[in-house]
């Protein structure tokens, strides 16, 4: 019996040292846009970094397909379908007003300094009204400087009247319409086939979009406005309570790579894939136009109403001073640009 309980024991020991130090915890994440698109390789390429920092406590898996369409991704992962994603606020304007902001027009000529401004603006001011409420809220950042892509030369006001122009939403649909534009709503991912079959004239997107849903054979000319025409802010979040069961250890490893680092990081690589798409549009022979002094007055002249709603609708629903933030917001950009050069 004395043999026994020793054997008994000594297996007790030899389990308990073979077991890891730490328990272990694989988290699942999603992108709605095509396995090449450099938000999806950035996901998997911050999934790897935090996975190596936590020495493999943590550990990632892509989903084939995301749960849900990009305007349901919010509550895929808040009813835990998936446990990490990101969205862009336009698709969800009834939740998400504060990251309108970033989104105005003539703001920030690269992602990497709009995305750091917003970040830093963000996580002093916007978070505490809880617009993530029911996620856990890692990063902000946004796109580069959105731009007017069409199937025929727009050389002023004039020629946009009437134009069939697909938006993401949000401030980049209210611009299109301000400018005389006819804009609808419709996923990223559908841009092709909307322009192929002759749905729309033209799109607004950063120079990225070019090479990651191929538009270069649909499209006639890029027209450039200095600090872009809208952006697109987007969140990237986790299920909460996925977030609650990881060790504060390991929480603090997932700041690190949180916050503004998620910021700079997602806007430098960003930058990097609009430069590809502008290479693709030179070889594919599309014209990139700079819109003229007077074309760029006009739509800024259009485009102040958009601005001034924002800093209403912002105040009247926080009790913020929203132009404040807008103008602390603006400085941070300039601070920015400014370290850079």
């Amino acid at each position: 019996m004395l043999v026994l309980r020793t054997f008994a024991a000594l297996g007790a020991v030899t389990a308990a040292l073979a077991a890891p130090a730490h328990a272990q915890i694989t988290l699942t994440y999603s992108s709605w846009v095509p396995p090449t698109h450099h938000l999806t390789v950035w996901q998997a390429n911050w999934a790897a970094q935090v996975e190596k920092a936590t020495e493999g406590r943590v550990k990632f898996q892509g989903l084939p397909k995301a749960p849900a369409a990009p305007p349901g991704t919010f509550d895929a992962v808040r009813d835990d379908l998936v446990d990490l994603s990101y969205v862009t606020a336009s698709y969800t304007p009834a939740r998400h007003l504060l990251p309108l902001m970033a989104e105005l027009p003539g703001i920030a000529d690269t992602a990497e300094v709009n995305s750091v401004a917003y970040s830093r603006v963000h996580w002093k001011y916007f978070q505490k009204y809880g617009e993530y409420k029911g996620v856990h809220l890692l990063g902000v950042w946004t796109h580069g400087p959105g731009q007017m892509f069409t199937k025929r030369p727009v050389n002023g006001i004039n020629d946009v009247r009437g134009l069939k122009i697909r938006t993401g939403g949000g401030i980049a649909e209210a611009v299109a319409n301000a400018i005389g534009a006819s804009a609808f709503v419709k996923p990223a991912p559908e841009s092709y086939e909307l322009l192929n079959s002759g749905v729309a004239d033209g799109v607004f997107f950063p120079f990225e979009s070019i090479v990651s849903f191929k538009l270069d054979t649909v499209l006639q000319q890029a027209t450039v406005f200095p600090g872009g025409m809208y952006s697109s802010a987007f969140g990237f979040f986790m299920n909460e309570d996925k977030w609650n069961k990881l060790s504060k250890k390991d929480q603090a490893i997932i700041d690190k790579h949180s916050y503004e680092y998620a910021a700079r990081s997602n806007g430098q690589s960003w930058d990097a894939a609009d430069q590809k798409g502008i290479e693709a549009l030179k070889k594919a022979n599309v014209k990139i136009v700079q819109a003229d002094p007077a074309f760029v007055a006009e739509v800024h002249k259009r485009s102040q109403p958009i601005i001034d709603d924002w800093v209403k609708k912002a105040s009247d629903k926080y009790k913020l001073d929203a132009r404040k933030v807008l103008e602390e917001f603006r400085a941070e950009i300039k601070k920015i640009t400014a370290e850079r050069k």
